[in-house]
Order: structure tokens, then C-alpha cells, then sequence
């Protein structure tokens, strides 16, 4: 008998120290996203694009579902998400659950670090909601982020819980399909899996969560190798170590037939996590010490030195707009240097106003009130303009069709600087190129990404540098004002405990 099945998103990952709140307008344009889709807007706009509601699509065809879709939506990590947007999304989504009649199973693409206005977590009430109208014997399967802050509410509304396990994210799709499959064992047994849930107790700076290098390659080869017999599913999660509140934390989510398999497989994922603590570290290089180096590799190097601009990652909540890496190249007279994404709508507007040749004078990024960071006044020249559209062609933006609005080419000393009117992860080279650079002729790029953008570019890399400029996403957690972390939570790997008395302290 052909199962019917729900599908939705929504999703946002919160630094709640970030300048800039997400709107339901950052939600219907996507930023690097799909747009907001409905109905069957979702299955047109989905396929071939590196996404969970991507994967549940085509496992479903393969399964011979009848696909329900609801609603899917995303927007760029940002401060909190505005109390009417999260009512808005989350009320049509229930609403149109409501209205979609008999379901076998619900499928939900979330990211699982979502902090609303008025929620601490938004993902575990929106999986209350949807529970409350399917009721309890209809299966919810969601696809988590990597980074997400996962709560007990939300162990407690879904039957499974199924995470990314690369970082950059190059699996989004294939994590969807898995969490399909495990909402077709629920659907086959008719009774839900024994779970397990374990906390740990430190935050991870985002840019040695990579996958791609140690020690969360080994960790994460870990997890796979844990699922079979007993074991459905496997899963750990690094966190996203900026929400200030209780459940900022990485975690181990184990399903199984039996409690005791379920334990038994978190608690020994637990013991490997632990043990890899004081592995999570790294070099990073102030901005001037970061292009001095560069320069010096780049002056023997056959391919682009890429610096990473950390702190400004848009991915991570930043606004994509500090100037502080840009300043560095120019006071170091870099040559052959390119920069992207500055994200400054006003700036693309007027280069487009002043046409391709111009010169124009400019006050450039910095408008988003960064402590140490201010917009750069100067004479600009406009190499290239574009319209922001294209195709991404890197595998983790994954074929997606990207916005990126009114956007130019501009150089200022020989610099030359990728300048968007709309915020999206610097992580696939056409991000460059759709403005005329060709990234591989570069020596040194700076890209406003921690991670995401080795997916793409770490090929043509002679090597990878990770810069501390100004911006609202610090690299080590224990730089940020935390105040309502759960007591005990040590702010970087090996790193001092929070407590209560100091969050009074700071906020005092």
C-alpha cells in the first residue's frame, strides 16, 4: 500500500550576538537557499540541489510515496528570528498540515539552531505543534544540521533525529534521503525506536569542526561505522557554539531497537567525543599577520593562497560587510588579491548607477556597527556589474540557482572586490567568476567563510589560512558575552567553566 507523506522545512541557524535579525523577507528571498516554496513549488524548485528536502524527494520516488509538501523555507544564519516571522512560517506549516487530511509519516528538513524572538527553541516548538495536530502514532523523521543545538524537547516530539556528518556540508541531500529511510523503518515496525541523548560539556570553534581535517574526520567515520543490527541511526552534532542559552552544546542522538542498543552506541560516541576534547584547535593570524604570510607563500606558489575571514562568516551571522581583511590587503600592498563577498547594497547600487569603467567614491561595508570595524571611504573602480544570478557549481551550494542581487566588481589599488547587494556564504568559486575573476588566477583570495568554502576551493589551495578580523562571530566562544549557558559548560575545548556568578558579572 502506497504511504503518504508530509514533507516541510524551515530553516535558521542563530547566533544571538549578531547584528541582524532574520525577517520573513530574509525567508522569501533564501539567501543561497531556495526562495520560500509551497506545494508543489517545493518538489519543482528542489531537484538536483544539495538539500534534506532534496534527498526526501528522491527517496521518496524511488519508495513510491504520495508526496504531501507543505511548505520549505530557509534563511542565512543571522541574529534571532523575528517573532512575527517564526509565527507566520510555523502557523502555515501547521495549518497546512492540518488541512493535508490522513498521513503516514511526516518528513522535516530543519536545521536545529534556531532561537526566535520569543522561543529559545524554535525547532523542539515546532515539532510540538506539528505533534499536537498528527497526534502520536504518525512517525516524525527531521534531517538536522551538523551545528544544531539539539534540545530534549526535540528528542522528546521526533521519532528520529538524523544529522549531516561533513563539515562543509557536501552530504545535506544524501542526510535527507537517510532520514527518509529511517522514517520508512518507523512506518514498516509501527512503533518508535529507543532513543538515547547525551549532552557534552564544551563548545567547539567553528573552524576546527571540519571534517576534513582532525579530529572530527576520525569522529565522524565513528558514527557511521555505529549503525547496523540493533542500531538504526547514529548521530553527532558539533553545536553552534554562538545562542546564548542553555542547550548551546554538541550532542550524541542514538536509535535503536532496544534502549539498551541505543545507550550502549551513544554512550561509546560519547567516551570518543570526550577524548578528542583539546583536539579542537588551530593557528589562526591576526589580519595584518594573516596577509604577510600569505604574500610571503603566494611570492613561490603556483596556486591562490586562501585566507579565511572567520569572524565575518555570513554563515555563521555575520553580516558579510566588515572591512577589516580588505584593509589589511591594501596596507600590505597585495597584489593580484581578490575579496568576497562585502555585502553593502547601497555600494552596488551606486557602482551600477556609475557603469562598468567608472570611478566612483564609495564608503564601503562596515555599516553594521562591528566593534573595530568601520565602512572604507575611497575611489573605487568598476570593473564588472552583474544582476547577482547565476548557477553555484560547487558541491556544497550543490547546483543551487543563487540571488545575489544588483552586485559589481569593484578595485580599489589593484585589489578587486566582490560586492553583493544580498548576504550568502563566500563557498563556490562561480561566486567570483559571475563578476568577472577567475578565482584560480588569484594569489591570494579572502574569503568570508570558516569552512564551507574548502568544499570548492581547497583544490586549487596552495594553502589555507584562518584570519581573526573584526566581526560578531569570534572564533574562540569564550570571546563571546554569554550569560544563561548552562552552568558548568566550558567555553572552549579544555578551556574555563561558565558560571552564573560570572554571566551576572558581565551583564551587570
Amino acid at each position: 500500500m502506497t504511504k503518504r507523506v508530509a514533507i516541510a522545512g524551515f530553516l535558521h541557524e542563530t547566533n544571538t550576538f549578531a547584528p541582524t535579525p532574520a525577517r520573513c523577507t530574509n525567508f522569501e528571498q533564501g539567501g543561497g537557499y531556495l526562495p520560500l516554496s509551497r506545494g508543489s513549488e517545493i518538489i519543482e524548485r528542489c531537484g538536483g540541489v544539495n538539500l534534506g528536502i532534496s534527498g526526501f524527494v528522491d527517496y521518496a520516488r524511488r519508495a513510491g510515496w504520495e508526496l504531501v509538501p507543505l511548505l520549505w523555507t530557509g534563511a542565512i544564519p543571522s541574529a534571532h528570528v523575528e517573532k512575527d516571522a517564526f509565527e507566520r512560517i510555523a502557523g502555515e506549516i501547521e495549518d497546512r498540515l492540518r488541512k493535508a487530511g490522513q498521513i503516514d509519516g511526516l518528513l522535516l528538513d530543519l536545521h536545529g539552531a534556531m532561537v526566535a524572538e520569543h522561543l529559545d527553541d524554535g525547532e523542539g516548538e515546532l515539532l510540538a505543534r506539528l505533534r499536537a495536530v498528527v497526534g502520536p502514532s504518525v512517525p516524525i523523521a527531521a534531517s538536522l544540521d551538523l551545528h544544531g543545538n539539539v534540545t530534549r524537547q526535540m528528542v522528546d516530539e521526533a521519532d528520529v533525529l538524523v544529522a549531516f556528518r561533513t563539515y562543509p556540508h557536501v552530504d545535506m541531500a544524501e542526510t535527507g534521503e537517510r532520514a527518509a529511510e529511517q522514517l520508512e523503518r518507523l512506518m514498516a515496525r509501527g512503533r518508535p525506536f529507543a532513543k538515547a541523548f547525551r549532552q557534552l560539556p564544551f563548545l567547539i570553534p567553528i573552524p576546527w569542526q571540519c571534517t576534513m581535517i582532525e579530529p572530527a574526520g576520525s569522529l565522524y567515520r565513528e558514527v557511521a561505522e555505529t549503525e547496523g543490527g540493533a542500531v538504526s541511526s547514529a548521530s553527532i552534532l558539533m553545536g553552534f557554539p554562538a545562542a546564548d542559552f542553555e542547550d548551546c552544546l554538541p550532542s550524541v542522538l542514538a536509535y535503536a531497537d532496544t534502549q539498551e542498543a541505543a545507550d550502549a552506541a551513544a554512550d561509546e560516541l560519547e567516551r570518543s567525543f570526550l577524548d578528542r576534547e583539546n583536539r579542537f584547535s588551530g593557528k589562526a593570524w591576526e589580519p595584518g599577520e594573516a596577509v604577510a604570510e600569505a604574500m610571503r607563500l603566494a611570492s613561490g606558489a603556483t596556486r591562490p593562497v586562501i585566507i579565511a575571514d572567520t569572524q565575518d562568516n555570513p554563515g555563521a551571522g555575520g553580516d558579510s560587510d566588515t572591512t577589516g581583511m580588505l584593509r589589511a590587503l591594501i596596507a600590505a600592498q597585495a597584489t593580484n588579491a581578490a575579496i568576497g563577498l562585502i555585502v553593502d547594497a547601497q555600494s552596488a547600487m551606486l557602482a551600477h548607477a556609475a557603469g562598468e569603467g567608472a570611478e566612483v567614491e564609495l564608503a564601503l561595508g562596515g555599516k553594521s556597527n562591528i566593534p573595530g570595524n568601520a565602512p572604507l571611504t575611497g575611489r573605487f573602480r568598476v570593473e564588472k556589474l552583474s544582476d547577482g544570478r547565476f548557477k553555484a557549481t560547487g558541491p556544497y551550494y550543490g547546483g543551487a540557482d543563487m540571488n545575489l542581487g544588483p552586485s559589481a566588481c569593484l578595485s580599489i589599488d589593484g585589489i578587486k572586490i566582490v560586492v553583493a547587494s544580498y548576504k550568502a556564504q563566500m563557498a563556490d568559486r562561480e561566486m567570483y567568476r559571475f563578476v568577472g575573476i577567475q578565482p584560480e588566477e588569484q594569489a591570494i583570495l579572502v574569503n568570508k567563510s570558516s569552512v564551507h568554502f574548502r568544499a570548492d576551493f581547497e583544490p586549487i589551495a596552495e594553502t589555507i589560512l584562518v584570519a581573526t578580523a573584526p566581526g560578531p562571530m569570534a572564533l574562540d566562544p569564550a570571546d563571546l558575552p554569554f550569560t544563561r549557558l548552562k552552568t558548568g559548560t566550558r567555553l572552549s575545548p579544555g578551556g574555563s567553566a561558565f558560571a552564573a556568578k560570572e554571566a551576572t558579572r558581565r551583564v551587570g
